[in-house]
């Protein structure tokens, strides 16, 4: 996630820098192929224009769509943290007589393992998604390295060796962490150290953490519709193929402009309209780890140092600063 107020121009350009190239050199190639043949392939730009308002029309969709999944991803997370700290807040307040501080410390330690186990599990790569190699995460080194150490030395500070070793087999190692934490509690009330209002109320909380991964899951593994996607970008290759001989026909007939002004008005339009969708094509999937995604290795973070500053630990990590601007 950006943090700062504005994406300076040059940033912007040299992100969408293939749109803008190749609509520079496409227009240049008909302007030049008309003024060497002297063949008049003007077309009026009327029907153009429709076909333009067609694709602004699909563009705002495809926009607002992808937007939709990038809010909705944000707002499991900040119920991530909220649950999260209900949960150590009631796990904190059981009545000391009744469970050790160590069985607390445990307790809370396992969540945060759930936690940054569900995070790595959000970066795994899908094939709809724009995924490159971690190296080219030149602006934030820190997270390239959290990246490339992978799930098992974050989540094993948390969790016994034996519970780890076990958690191995398994696919879905967050689901197994929620399954263990029910074990656990439903171990604690059949040897009577956990009153029913508190073992309801903390299963509740444990159903609502399954239900946060399951909703972050569809976002992940659910791709924007394909037949959306493709289609919106076919059109969008029409129109903007049809752009420059649209200008020409406009400055063709012009006593006071001159048809040359074809290729940077036509590269503009180009690059807009690719710009615009380049936008939605990024806010499709919020967790694939790019610079725009939701920043949930930050939020797990700011989770993991509430949690821990409640069980009054001292070696706490630090905040997960922002690199360059950009927050992960």
């Amino acid at each position: 996630m950006y943090i700062k107020r504005y994406y300076s121009l040059w940033m912007t350009v040299v992100w969408s820098k293939k749109s803008l190239l190749y609509g520079l050199l496409y227009s240049a190639i008909i302007i030049l192929v008309y003024e060497i043949t002297k063949i008049n392939f003007a077309l009026p730009w009327q029907p153009i224009s429709v076909i333009g308002v067609a694709v602004a029309f699909f563009l705002s969709f495809k926009n607002n769509s992808s937007y939709d999944r990038t809010w909705e991803a944000r707002k499991i997370w900040g119920k991530v943290i909220n649950d999260s700290r209900t949960f150590a807040t009631a796990v904190l307040t059981m009545p000391v007589q009744d469970t050790s501080h160590e069985w607390k410390k445990s307790t809370i330690h396992r969540h945060l393992a759930w936690l940054l186990a569900l995070k790595h599990n959000m970066r795994k790569v899908r094939t709809w998604e724009h995924n490159g190699p971690i190296d080219k995460l030149v602006f934030t080194p820190s997270f390239r390295k959290e990246c490339e150490d992978g799930m098992e030395p974050e989540i094993s500070q948390y969790l016994s060796a034996c519970e780890l070793n076990d958690l191995r087999k398994f696919s879905n190692i967050p689901t197994q962490i929620l399954k263990n934490q029910s074990v656990e509690l439903e171990r604690l009330y059949n040897d009577g150290q956990l009153s029913e209002y508190k073992h309801v109320w903390l299963h509740q909380l444990i159903g609502n953490f399954y239900d946060l991964q399951g909703m972050t899951e569809r976002i992940k593994n659910f791709p924007f519709p394909r037949q959306y996607a493709s289609t919106g970008l076919w059109i969008l290759y029409i129109f903007c193929a049809l752009i420059p001989f649209g200008l020409l026909d406009i400055f063709e007939q012009s006593q006071e402009l001159h048809h040359w002004l074809t290729i940077p008005f036509s590269t503009i339009i180009i690059w807009l309209f690719f710009l615009v969708d380049r936008i939605g094509d990024y806010s499709e999937n919020p967790f694939e780890a790019a610079y725009n995604d939701v920043p949930i290795s930050s939020i797990s973070r700011a989770i993991e140092i509430d949690l821990r500053e409640m069980l009054g630990e001292t070696n706490i990590p630090p905040v997960y600063a922002a690199e360059n601007g950009f927050l992960m």
